[in-house]
């Protein structure tokens, strides 16, 4: 069993960047693999790296971001179960989730975004048909961007929103939940993309994968994703 000294040590490294970070104009902290379960077992409160940055920075909103060539994500819910994903769900949120991953479009590329925003149930919902959430919560929330100026396509079909024309004509998908967008980012760009933790008074850019403790120590494993986690820090510098 873990003592007290052992099972919060990697909690107290992640503080001690964040104050580090805080201190300096122009700081970034780039983060390696974090396992969730460790987390839990050291009776840590929070699921991940983006929860624990969020509290640690006193950040007012802030939401993940996942980075690559091929698809660009962000996320109105994440570490959470799906089951809860549809009470998550408000207007605010989806709003407040996209305005973040358009600013930070704009700092990475210089330009306006186009922005899909995918439903949370199959066919987008079909009109109620099944499901209420993209009538109730989502296209409010996308005409109160369109009413903000964003460049806004949706609700998107979940099961076509990712097509390779689609993917050609968007520079950003707002996702519902977790794997909605992690499924084809990670399918089409595991060892490129990189995590981002938008809305942070300081850059933080990470790996978009786990610790793969499966082949710890053995030499397997590809750092390309760090890699790109390093360089894409310094993009937002």
């Amino acid at each position: 069993m873990l003592n007290a000294a052992t099972r919060h040590a990697g909690c107290h490294n992640v503080v001690n960047e964040i104050n580090l970070a805080l201190t300096r104009q122009d700081a970034e902290v780039t983060t390696d693999q974090l396992n969730k379960e460790a987390l839990h077992a050291a009776e840590i409160p929070y699921p991940g790296h983006t929860e624990i940055f969020t509290a640690l920075t006193h950040a007012q909103r802030s939401c993940m971001l996942q980075y690559s060539s091929e698809v660009r994500c962000v996320f109105a819910t994440t570490h959470l179960p799906y089951a809860e994903v549809p009470a998550a769900l408000t207007k605010e949120r989806i709003l407040e989730t996209l305005e973040l991953g358009a600013q930070a479009m704009r700092r990475i590329r210089r330009s306006e975004p186009q922005i899909g925003v995918l439903g949370l149930n199959p066919h987008a919902g079909e009109h109620g048909l099944f499901g209420k959430e993209e009538e109730t919560v989502i296209a409010p929330a996308i005409e109160a961007a369109r009413a903000k100026g964003f460049e806004v396509e949706g609700p998107i079909p979940p099961d076509t929103a990712f097509l390779p024309t689609k993917r050609r004509a968007t520079d950003l998908f707002v996702c519902m939940y977790h794997d909605q967008g992690h499924i084809p980012l990670k399918a089409l760009c595991f060892d490129e993309a990189v995590n981002i933790t938008l809305g942070l008074p300081i850059v933080r850019t990470s790996v978009d994968h786990g610790t793969a403790l499966d082949i710890a120590g053995q030499g397997k494993a590809n750092p390309n994703s760090l890699y790109e986690a390093v360089k894409l820090a310094l993009k937002f510098i």
